[in-house]
C-alpha cells in the first residue's frame, strides 16, 4: 500500500519539481514541462532580453531624431517653394495682397516702408550690440551660462523690453526710439555667445536667413491677404512644445535619445515653426496697414461717435517686433545648423 502510495506520488512530485523550475527559471529552465507548455500553449513566463524604455530613451542616440528633423525640414521646404510657386503664377482664384496693392493709399505704402525700414534698423543694431557685447568679459559670463536660471533670466530681459516698447506710443518719439534701441541692444547682447561658432559660419546663416526671409516674403505677398492668418490656433500650440521641449534639453543632454528627439524638436521644428510664424505675420503686417484709420479719417468718425473716438498714429516700430523676433528665431536656428548640430557639419 505505501509502495503504491509511493509510486502515485511519484508524477506528483516531478510535476511540483518542474513547476518550481519553470517559475525559478521563467519558463525556459532545464524542466522539458515548462518548455513544451510554454510552445504548445503561447502561455508562460519569458526573460527579458531587450533594454526597458526607460533605457531607450536615455540610452545613446542613434542620431535618427536629427536625420527625421532634416527630413521634416526638407518637406517644409519643398511645401513653401511650392506655395510660391502657386500664388507666384496666379493659379489661385482668389486676388492676392500683391495685386490689391495697386489700389492702396499713399499711407498703406508709407506705413509698410516706414515698417521695414524699422526692421532693417532695428537688424542692425542688434548686429551691432551682439559685436560688441561679445568683447565684454562680463556679458559673455552672464549669457554663456547655459543654466535654466540663465534662460528665465534672458526670457525676462526680452519680455520685460519689449513690453516697455509696446507700451509707449509712437507719438512719444524720443522714449518710444529710445526704449527700442535698448531691446534691440539686449536681443544682441543675449546673442553674443554666437560668435564662439566662428564667422564664416554666422556670414552663411545670415545669408541663409536672408534668402528664407524674401522667399517667405514673397509668398505672403502673393498669397490671398487671410490665408495666412487662420494658423494662428496651430502656430501658439506649435510654440508650446518648441518652448517646453527646450525646458527640456536642460535635463536630458543631447547624446541621449530622448534629448536628441528634444534638441530636433527645439532646432527643425522651430526653424519650420517660425518660418510660419513669418508668413502669419508678415500678412499679419499688412492687415493692420490697411485698416488703421489714417488721419484724414479721425474726424468723419469722431462726429459719428459724438466726438469720444481717438486714434493713436500707425506704429511702425510695434508692427515689425513680431517679424523682428521671427528672423532672430530662424537665424539662430540656420547657425546651430551649419555649425554642425546633430554632428552633420553642411559643407
Amino acid at each position: 500500500m505505501l509502495s503504491r502510495f509511493a509510486i502515485n506520488f511519484q508524477p506528483v512530485r516531478l510535476f511540483s519539481q518542474s513547476v518550481a523550475r519553470n517559475a525559478r527559471f521563467g519558463g525556459q529552465g532545464p524542466s522539458g514541462f515548462g518548455s513544451r507548455f510554454s510552445e504548445q500553449t503561447g502561455f508562460g513566463f519569458r526573460a527579458r532580453t531587450g533594454p526597458t524604455l526607460k533605457e531607450r530613451l536615455l540610452g545613446p542616440t542613434t542620431g535618427k531624431p536629427y536625420i527625421y528633423g532634416t527630413y521634416a525640414l526638407i518637406g517644409a521646404s519643398a511645401l513653401g517653394i511650392g506655395s510660391l510657386a502657386y500664388y507666384g503664377l496666379g493659379l489661385s482664384s482668389e486676388r492676392s495682397i500683391l495685386q490689391n496693392s495697386t489700389m492702396w493709399p499713399q499711407y498703406v505704402k508709407d506705413r509698410l516702408h516706414s515698417t521695414y525700414g524699422y526692421l532693417a534698423a532695428g537688424l542692425g543694431l542688434t548686429a551691432a550690440s551682439g559685436m560688441a557685447a561679445s568683447r565684454s568679459a562680463l556679458i559673455m559670463r552672464l549669457t554663456a551660462s547655459g543654466s535654466i536660471l540663465g534662460m528665465f533670466a534672458t526670457l525676462a530681459v526680452i519680455i520685460g523690453t519689449g513690453a516697455v516698447v509696446r507700451s509707449i506710443p509712437y507719438e512719444n518719439t524720443v522714449a518710444k526710439h529710445v526704449a527700442w534701441a535698448v531691446h534691440c541692444g539686449a536681443l544682441g547682447a543675449v546673442l553674443a555667445p554666437m560668435v564662439f561658432l566662428g564667422g564664416p559660419v554666422l556670414m552663411r546663416a545670415a545669408w541663409y536667413t536672408a534668402g528664407i526671409v524674401a522667399g517667405l516674403s514673397a509668398t505672403a505677398i502673393c498669397a490671398p491677404s487671410d490665408k495666412y492668418l487662420m494658423m494662428a490656433g496651430p502656430l501658439a500650440m506649435g510654440l508650446g512644445v518648441v518652448f517646453v521641449s527646450n525646458i527640456g534639453c536642460f535635463f536630458f543632454p543631447p547624446h541621449t535619445a530622448l534629448g536628441a528627439g528634444l534638441a530636433s524638436i527645439v532646432v527643425y521644428g522651430g526653424l519650420i515653426l517660425f518660418s510660419a510664424f513669418l508668413l502669419f505675420n508678415t500678412q499679419r503686417l499688412v492687415k493692420q496697414a490697411e485698416l488703421h484709420p489714417h488721419q484724414s479719417q479721425y474726424y468723419g468718425e469722431q462726429q459719428h461717435y459724438g466726438g469720444q473716438m481717438e486714434y493713436g498714429a500707425f506704429d511702425p516700430i510695434n508692427a515689425q517686433l513680431s517679424i523682428y523676433m521671427n528672423v532672430l528665431n530662424i537665424f539662430m536656428r540656420m547657425a546651430m545648423i551649419l555649425s554642425g548640430f546633430g554632428g552633420q557639419r553642411r559643407k
